[in-house]
Formats: structure tokens, sequence, C-alpha cells
């Protein structure tokens, strides 16, 4: 299959213009972020240092990839439903643009913002944990696998939850509902982050290759399912 990177180019800036008129889903990327910040900052710097042994055996930052789980699919609810009650997306959905080159950009553009909220929201943590933090508490929580665990498994749940929100965005009428639905999927995965975190799952290496290579393969299954799934004439229509 043969994919024009211009075109997809075409429908990622639109969608990053869509997105930046949107009040709504700048709020939402905003907001929900700073749930998953400030409660856990008011807990780490109130932890005294006589904890830090206990620390040692739990993997708290992992709780931030409730970020990359959540935010990601508030924001692809808007690629379908959202443009359809703009009145958007029946002229692009007219033109020879294939399936999988519209899908693949609306991912995209999902994607690019999510993890720059993502990683920015997890960099500000660090930052406030070692200047903030005592040293000992600190050092128990800033660890090597914690942060490169970090940075693989953002991605990949992001992804997954874009596909959930576009999938669930195609098949609604309200945006709102779209959004409320696609938070609703997205947080299974967000809460086996927060089970892994406060190590109710014992993280283990092979436990994470598993999971990075379950999260790749349906990543990439969820593009071929919707692409498969796309309906023009449904959506042009606006049956359901």
């Amino acid at each position: 299959m043969s994919l024009s990177r211009r075109r997809v180019r075409a429908i990622f800036r639109k969608e990053l213009r869509e997105y930046r008129r949107n009040g709504f889903i700048v709020v939402t990327m905003a907001v929900i972020p700073l749930i998953f910040l400030i409660q856990p900052l008011i807990v780490v710097f109130a932890l005294p240092a006589s904890t830090a042994a206990q620390l040692g055996h739990m993997h708290l930052l992992l709780y931030m990839l409730g970020i990359p789980a959540i935010v990601p699919a508030a924001v692809a609810a808007y690629a379908v439903v959202g443009e359809r009650q703009q009145g958007t997306l029946e002229p692009v959905l007219t033109t020879p643009i294939r399936r999988e080159e519209l899908l693949l950009g609306k991912a995209l553009a999902a994607l690019v913002p999510s993890l720059a909220v993502a990683y920015g929201v997890y960099a500000l943590f660090l930052a406030c944990v070692e200047l903030f933090a005592r040293p000992a508490v600190a050092s128990a929580l800033l660890r090597g696998p914690d942060l490169l665990a970090q940075l693989l498994f953002t991605p990949l749940l992001a992804g997954w939850s874009i596909w959930v929100g576009i999938a669930i965005s195609a098949r609604s009428n309200d945006l709102r509902v779209a959004q409320q639905l696609g938070m609703l999927a997205s947080l299974p995965s967000a809460l086996v982050a927060a089970l892994v975190a406060f190590d109710v799952i014992h993280p283990t290496l092979g436990l994470a290759v598993g999971l990075a290579a379950a999260l790749l393969v349906l990543d990439g299954l969820g593009w071929r399912i919707m692409a498969g799934a796309f309906d023009r004439e449904r959506l042009v229509g606006g049956t359901r």
C-alpha cells in the first residue's frame, strides 16, 4: 500500500488548526494533566525521608502514564464527529484522499500534541521532585528503569487511545459524548499503569516487553481495522 505523504501532511496540518480553534479540546488537554500532576506532587512533597526505603519497592512515577492513556482519546474524539458537527467532514470525504491517509493524518495530529503534553508534564514533575522533595525521597523516585518505561510506553499508550477515540468518534453524533466515551474506554490502560505504579502488579522485564509488544500490535491493528471499517457513504449521509 502506497501512501501520499503530502496528503497525510495536509490532513495533519488541518487537524492541528481545528484543535487550536476548539476551546473545549484545549481545556481538556490542560485540565486532565493537571489532575495527574498536582495531587501526586502534594503527596510527594509531604513524604518524610523515612519513607525512601518503602518507595524503593514501588514505581510511583508510572502513575503519570495515565496522561497518555486518557488525554489522546479525548483529543481523537474530535476526529470524525467534531468535523461533522462543524460541517468540514463532507468536503474532505469527497476528495480523492484514501481512507488510510485520512486516518493516519488524523491520528498523527492527535498523537503529536498528546505526546508534547505527556512528556512536558512528566518533565515538570521530575523537576519539581528534584528541586522540592526531600533528597532521599527524590533519589528513591527518580530511577532509570522508570524513566525508560515512561519514554517507551507513552507513545504506545497514546497510539492505542487514539484509535479507540477515533473508532468511537466515527460512531457518535455528539462530540462531548464521544469524548466521555473515549476517556471511559481508555481507563483500563490507565488502571493497569496505576496498579503497576503502586506495586499491586509487580513489574518485570518480561511483563514490560510483553505489554510493549501487545500495544505495538494493537496500534498497528487499530489503523488497519479503522481503515477497513471507515464508511464514507455513511459518514457523508450522516447515518449511524
